[in-house]
């Protein structure tokens, strides 16, 4: 699909990618404390453990070097001695939380996310989720899944948490030209992909999931195309096809290249659609915002029934309104109220060890949240808004774009709400722009200046 140029250059502006409601920056820090975070959790947790279950996110942050593209939270270390310590930290972390809910936790979704989940042994990793797992319950349909760096997911890893539940693995891959890789310090050989992808499936997991990114450096048509084409020799089940964030000002990493060196605007938004349209022609189905999966796969089947969910982990099959994250810079959700972890390792790590929460800021959600929370998850997920049981949110201010963003195709509009077009997925970000209260609030304060990536 051909994106007009005006277009891109109107909606080219930073914006959130809206895994919460309040995005981050946005929340009411002042307004948070630790006994409401508790309430908060426990009547969640009571409303939803039996039937749907829980999520859980456990956060491993260390890798053995610095890939600059990444915005995740990362502590850069080859001293594989603090292992032990971060994992009886995230198990003390989590005993809290089962003494804070009072019953049996069911958990339907688990996901070892980072940093570089793998850069702990095996050994390792089979005790923290055996650890997890002691006191709780897996829900039936529950789904374990973790991030593995192909350089370093051995057959080892792979054996020791299939043996424990987990049935997906998702490879960061990013970028298969060796200049790009070179640029972004993420040196990782196409034998290597192969290999942890052929291991997996040797092994039994049901399904390989790849991370790539288009807008990185030096990146062009050819070089994408053929990144492309060699990930679909191995056909994995779901591709996620991330834009590069470029927040040099949060991450000094960035540095190391300039804009110059990025194709952006125009260009970067060809990438993508050279990317979509060539993934739409091997099979996949387009799935939200970046995502693609096989037809037969789940995150396509819950599109199609408009069941998808997303929260902090990304577009997920769970409909759990508990979410708990463990370890440094975690971020929890308890139905739209949330809290995060202290982003330091050693900070994070004092507080379980003093015997309290390491979560020292949040938001309380106000009901007008969770309802603008869901209009989110209703954009985001199945391209659509219906308003009508809450029509007095809807402002004049609100109308004016929407019936803009009709006049340019990205929308439908009808009486109580609209339907998002193909040309307007493109620019979902900017339409949940167009309802997002909290961030119009802060204008007048700055909060929000050089706070997101570009949206296009």
């Amino acid at each position: 699909m051909q994106i007009p140029k005006d277009l891109i250059e109107q909606y080219n502006v930073p914006a959130p990618r809206y895994t919460s409601y309040p995005t981050v920056p946005m929340w009411d820090k002042d307004s948070f404390s630790v006994a409401d975070w508790k309430a908060a959790v426990k009547e969640t947790f009571d409303q939803s453990n039996e039937q749907e279950g829980i999520s859980l996110y456990v956060h491993l942050p260390y890798c053995e070097s610095l890939c600059t593209y990444c915005a995740c939270n990362t502590r850069i270390t080859k001293n594989h001695g603090v292992e032990t310590g971060y994992i009886d930290s995230l198990l003390a972390e989590w005993k809290l939380y089962q003494e804070m809910m009072g019953a049996q936790p069911q958990i339907a979704e688990l996901h070892l996310g980072g940093g570089t989940p793998t850069f702990f042994a095996p050994e390792n990793l089979s005790r923290l989720i055996s650890g997890l797992l002691e006191g709780s319950r897996l829900h039936p349909e529950a789904e374990l899944s973790f991030e593995g760096h192909p350089n370093n997911t051995t057959a080892a890893h792979l054996q020791a948490l299939y043996d424990l539940g987990f049935r997906r693995v998702s490879y960061g891959v990013q970028d298969l030209n060796r200049k790009v890789q070179v640029t972004i310090n993420r040196l990782q050989p196409l034998e290597n992909v192969r290999r942890a992808v052929r291991e997996a499936r040797e092994i039994g997991y049901d399904s390989v999931n790849m991370d790539l990114i288009y807008g990185l450096p030096f990146q062009t048509p050819l070089s994408v195309a053929q990144t492309i084409a060699e990930v679909l020799q191995m056909r994995p089940d779901r591709i996620a096809y991330y834009s590069y964030a470029h927040v040099p000002w949060k991450r000094p990493g960035q540095r190391a290249y300039t804009e110059a060196d990025l194709p952006t605007g125009e260009m970067k938004r060809a990438l993508y659609e050279q990317g979509k349209a060539t993934l739409l022609a091997a099979g996949y189905e387009e799935v939200g915002m970046d995502h693609f999966a096989l037809p037969q796969d789940t995150l396509s089947r819950d599109f199609r029934l408009k069941r998808l969910h997303r929260n902090f982990m990304g577009y997920t099959t769970s409909h759990s309104k508990l979410l708990i994250g463990l370890g440094a810079s975690a971020i929890s959700d308890a139905h739209g109220t949330y809290a995060q972890n202290e982003k330091g390792v050693e900070a994070y790590q004092r507080a379980i060890g003093e015997g309290g929460l390491a979560s020292t800021y949040g938001h309380l959600a106000t009901e007008e949240d969770q309802i603008i929370g869901q209009w989110m998850l209703d954009l985001t997920c199945r391209g659509e808004l219906d308003w009508r049981e809450h029509r007095d949110l809807i402002t004049l201010t609100m109308l004016i774009d929407l019936h803009r963003m009709q006049g340019e195709g990205l929308i439908q509009l009808y009486e109580q709400g609209l339907r998002v077009t193909e040309l307007g997925m493109a620019f979902i970000r900017n339409i949940c722009m167009v309802f997002d209260k909290r961030m119009f609030e802060s204008i007048t304060s700055r909060k929000g200046k050089q706070t997101f990536s570009s949206a296009v």
